[in-house]
């Protein structure tokens, strides 16, 4: 599934691209991915033809254009959505898993807009725009202080200048659950998903189901930071790919996956120690980590296990 460096690849590429276009016309091509509204494509066309398109923004992996009728075109892009840029009036016929195609118009020009999704677990959606709690802009792209209704319950992703560390690292240390479960969760720090995880968590050498309470407050900060430091690698490299389904407005995959120290590497030699990598399945998800460099609870006198009592 596309994380936040791929997400963000995307918006950038829509941004320079559709900002300020108005959409003239909807061709819904599969309802199912207009499936959040109740009345179905023909709802979705009506609520945003005619409008334009003020911004592109992001937060975590939540992407949506803000249209100047002040609410949003929202995009999940599932395990496989795409968008295709088309310029001229002449466009292709659309693609076999076109989901919706968008008809734009910036002065003169014409572009086609189109929403691919092979798996079909993307959709597109019409909502309004409410309120940041906070007051602050909403996410990457905009300075407006307003994310769509369904982002609210989102927090502040690891690459938002507005993010406060030290709050969010304090949060991270709260409960029992595993760390890396705290890490996937999008109401603490939105944005980590599977695959910078399992990078984050071998950078700054925890194991990923040491329970978060057992996290001291300098790990947890320095965990955050590197999140910070492979997402961005990541976003400068273009994202990550290990096959065609993600690729970029222009069609162009992202290679990232050539650089990656720990997931999808389980049983290959650990790059710090060459011990091999394990893999398991924790909370459902595919889990990479070294089982030397990354130790479930920390050795008898570190700092980890004088915060814990000695234990």
């Amino acid at each position: 599934m596309p994380e936040l460096p791929e997400v963000e690849t995307v918006r950038a590429g829509l941004a320079s691209l559709i900002t300020g276009a108005t959409i003239s016309a909807v061709e819904v091509r599969r309802d199912s991915c207009v499936r959040l509204l109740p009345g179905g494509a023909a709802e979705f066309a009506a609520a945003i033809t005619g409008t334009t398109i003020r911004a592109v923004v992001r937060r975590g992996k939540f992407l949506w254009c803000e249209l100047d009728s002040m609410e949003a075109l929202s995009a999940h892009l599932g395990m496989s959505g795409q968008f295709r840029v088309h310029h001229g009036a002449v466009v292709p016929a659309p693609h076999s898993h076109c989901r919706a195609r968008l008809l734009l118009e910036v002065g003169s020009q014409t572009m086609t807009l189109d929403f691919l999704d092979q798996r079909t677990f993307g959709y597109l959606h019409a909502e309004p725009l409410i309120a940041t709690s906070d007051g602050l802009p909403g996410g990457q792209g905009s300075d407006t202080a307003m994310v769509p209704a369904s982002v609210t319950h989102i927090a502040r992703d690891a690459l938002d200048p507005h993010l406060d560390p030290a709050s969010a690292a304090m949060t991270m240390r709260r409960g029992s659950r595993g760390i890396k479960q705290v890490m996937l969760d999008q109401t603490v720090v939105a944005g980590i998903g599977n695959i910078y995880a399992d990078e984050a968590l071998w950078m700054a050498r925890l194991h990923p189901e040491r329970p978060a309470h057992a996290v001291t407050s300098r790990q947890a900060t320095d965990l955050l930071a590197a999140a910070q430091d492979v997402m961005r690698e990541a976003l400068a490299q273009g994202g990550t790919s290990f096959d065609a389904l993600y690729v970029n407005v222009n069609g162009e995959s992202g290679y990232f996956s050539r650089s990656l120290h720990a997931y999808g590497r389980g049983g290959e030699p650990c790059e710090r120690c060459g011990r091999l990598l394990t893999r398991a399945s924790i909370g459902g998800r595919s889990t990479h980590w070294c089982s030397q460099c990354q130790r479930r609870w920390a050795a008898r006198g570190s700092r980890t296990a004088r915060a814990r009592g000695g234990t």
